[in-house]
């Protein structure tokens, strides 16, 4: 299509000239639908490329699926691991789990192939679940981190604070807002706001499933979905690192109050490295997001596209980082794969004596 379309420039002064149709040119050209003119193109990789490429990012998808799987079962199965903190990693772990399922499965497909073949109303659901599932991740963190803050700040105040009802709310508050940014963005246009008519007479072609956003959109929806959560995420752990440091010097010699602050102080930190990975993970592509709408779209395909699976990766780690550092999920994780949970009813088995 970029062959047959001259660079155009919007009145906004945005290039037509990049984006999404500026391909490799050391790789085959073709189109998604060859009897159609309106066609995307279509940017052909070498068939040994095309294999190793599904077997990778397949293999990221099959292990965030069941990695994710194995969490969620074992929160909601063990009676032990019914406590607040669980409910809300259980609701990040979902988050994850459907991002390789409804986001992370068909991305594979249309990165590898260049093309999407699922129509025009799959491609708004993928976007929108993308943004949503995104959205439901740095919220779920956020949510996180006010348990934390509490649980080590107001050690006194935390059963009152964040009791089973409280921890509802909030999961209900992440599930409500999260498709209301995502699918309200994508389903009413929000994120061509202002650039509507170049979006449809430029930008649009059969086979295309982009999320394609203009400067006031890009820069709102990664404020609201990233930016502000994530700086306030920052502030409240630093703010926890250094209660715990004062609290660390000045703690008694009671044996169960040095266990019962070790045991915090070790989920604070597992959780910190959950929120600082999705940050790492994440960073890159919302930094590319707010500028590229400000430098004409010019920044390569591949690039964005790379990025965009960096941040799909933290979905990826997150059940790693659970087995490397909570025992419980450990011991969880030995017994549905050996099948025990087949053979008698082990819901109330003790999985760990550390606090969960």
């Amino acid at each position: 299509m970029a062959d047959r379309m001259p660079e155009v420039q919007s009145s906004e002064g945005i290039s037509i000239h990049s984006f999404y149709y500026k391909r490799t040119l050391q790789m085959d050209q073709g189109l998604c639908y060859e009897s159609r003119n309106t066609s995307c193109l279509r940017t052909i990789y070498p068939i040994p490329l095309r294999i190793a490429l599904y077997v990778v990012l397949g293999s990221t998808v099959i292990l965030t699926v069941c990695g994710n799987l194995l969490v969620t079962f074992s929160i909601a199965y063990f009676k032990q691991l019914h406590t607040p903190t669980n409910y809300l990693i259980l609701s990040l772990a979902v988050s994850d789990l459907l991002l390789g399922v409804l986001v992370m499965f068909p991305g594979m497909i249309r990165t590898i192939e260049t093309c999407w073949y699922f129509g025009d109303f799959f491609c708004k659901i993928y976007m929108s679940s993308d943004v949503t599932l995104c959205t439901a991740s740095i919220i779920n963190l956020s949510f996180i981190s006010i348990d934390r803050y509490y649980a080590v700040c107001h050690p006194l105040l935390y059963r009152t604070r964040i009791s089973t009802n409280a921890v509802f709310i909030m999961v209900l508050l992440c599930w409500t807002i999260s498709p209301i940014i995502g699918f309200g963005m994508i389903f009413l246009e929000l994120n061509i706001w202002g650039i509507e008519d170049f979006y449809y007479n430029h930008v649009v072609c059969e086979g295309g499933c982009v999320l394609f956003q203009s400067g006031v959109s890009g820069t709102l929806s990664s404020l609201i979905s990233f930016y502000l959560p994530g700086i306030i995420m920052l502030g409240v752990y630093v703010k926890i690192f250094f209660v715990a440091q004062k609290q660390f010097h000045s703690i008694q010699n009671a044996c169960s109050v040095k266990m019962s602050n070790k045991s915090q102080t070790k989920a604070t930190k597992t959780l910190a490295i959950v929120m600082g990975a999705f940050l790492s993970f994440w960073t890159p592509f919302f930094v590319c997001n707010v500028i590229d709408p400000f430098i004409s779209y010019s920044t390569p395909p591949l690039l964005f596209e790379t990025l965009v699976w960096v941040g799909y990766f933290n979905s990826t780690i997150n059940p790693i980082i659970y087995a490397f550092f909570y025992s419980w999920f450990r011991k969880a994780l030995r017994l549905l794969t050996s099948g025990s949970i087949f053979k008698s009813d082990i819901s109330d088995t003790t999985l760990s004596i550390e606090q969960i």
